[in-house]
């Protein structure tokens, strides 16, 4: 059969439902460059080959709209997203299970794209698609796909990072420029066009956390993607939770100034918009120099910069930006979700 539309039938576990799987699914994931299970193993679950070392495990789900935008599309932020929580945890990637929601009607090629782009970024990163699942619902019940992800990686014996290693004096490192994906995806949608090309940052970012703690093993203290909320909520999360207060230089931190014009024309705060190719981390009190020479040797961290300290313990912990005109501006998580459907 020549699958053109996705239909209901394709989710009812039958002779359909086997043809959208190795007509479309499984070529698809391959041709990506991902390493899929063998097709004759394909069983309820996934058996991983022993590893020693402590279990990293993480899920999440992925609703962009739309479900392609520049720089990336739905299959390779899910697969990145998942690779980067695993990675700021300071686990090695191993494998990946990739669940499919689709909406009755979505084409075929749309599916294959997304599928391969997944498979492409999963076989860059190293990581096998081990197992997942597929539903189909009917026209209306979702956006043209969800994808829900997990992932397990491995800890080396050695790693430690948690909010309880924040001490005064620690470097915070930022690996590039805020807002490229939030507002990719926002321009997009709203048909918004500039003379410099606005891409999305997605992009799988366990290089640079590897990086990292290769050549500063007991230097870094705590890792964080700014995705939902970006910068300022991992701050505020991150005085919160470290109990200290956090002060950063706005004229340190990297910007896209395509980024920072979308941002004004769509009334946005970069520090709040979503990132997906970012690392934010917590190093050592002189260690962030070093922490900047090392990110920098990757293509996706060029502009990595020092961008601010962590302060004295506090009971009221407090983030604040030493503006560019030397002003001070107090950091606060953003109340809700300024940009929908972004990841």
């Amino acid at each position: 059969m020549n699958i053109q539309q996705i239909q209901l039938a394709h989710g009812g576990g039958g002779q359909l439902t086997a043809e959208l799987l190795f007509e479309v699914i499984l070529p698809s994931l391959s041709v990506g460059g991902a390493s899929i299970q063998r097709v004759d193993a394909l069983c309820d679950a996934a058996v991983l080959a022993e590893q020693s070392g402590r279990i990293a495990f993480t899920t999440d789900s992925y609703v962009v709209q739309p479900l392609e935008f520049p720089g990336g599309d739905i299959g390779k932020l899910a697969v990145c997203g998942t690779i980067n929580d695993l990675a700021v945890s300071g686990a090695r990637p191993l494998a990946l299970s990739l669940s499919l929601v689709l909406e009755e009607g979505l084409a075929r090629p749309l599916l294959q794209r997304v599928l391969e782009s997944a498979g492409r970024s999963a076989g860059q990163a190293g990581v096998d698609i081990v197992t997942g699942d597929t539903k189909v619902v009917e026209r209306g019940g979702v956006a043209g796909m969800i994808l829900n992800t997990a992932g397990i990686g491995v800890l080396d014996e050695k790693t430690q990072l948690d909010f309880g290693r924040i001490a005064e004096g620690d470097e915070i490192v930022l690996s590039g420029p805020l807002g490229e994906h939030g507002l990719a995806v926002m321009s997009q949608r709203e048909g918004l066009s500039f003379s410099s090309e606005l891409e999305s940052d997605c992009a799988g970012i366990h290089e640079l956390t590897g990086s990292l703690l290769e050549q500063l093993p007991m230097g870094v203290h705590f890792m964080r993607d700014p995705t939902r909320g970006g910068l300022a909520a991992t701050l505020v999360e991150l005085a919160e939770a470290g109990g200290c207060d956090v002060e950063i230089a706005e004229s340190a931190i990297p910007v896209n100034k395509t980024a920072r014009a979308a941002a004004e024309m769509l009334g946005l705060d970069l520090l709040t918009v979503a990132n997906e190719g970012k690392l934010e981390a917590v190093v050592q009190a002189g260690a962030g120099e070093k922490a900047v020479e090392v990110l920098s040797t990757h293509a996706i961290a060029t502009r990595s910069a020092v961008i601010g300290r962590c302060g004295p313990r506090s009971d009221t912990p407090l983030v604040e930006m030493v503006t560019t005109v030397g002003g001070r501006r107090v950091i606060q998580k953003p109340y809700g979700e300024e940009l929908p459907r972004i990841c």
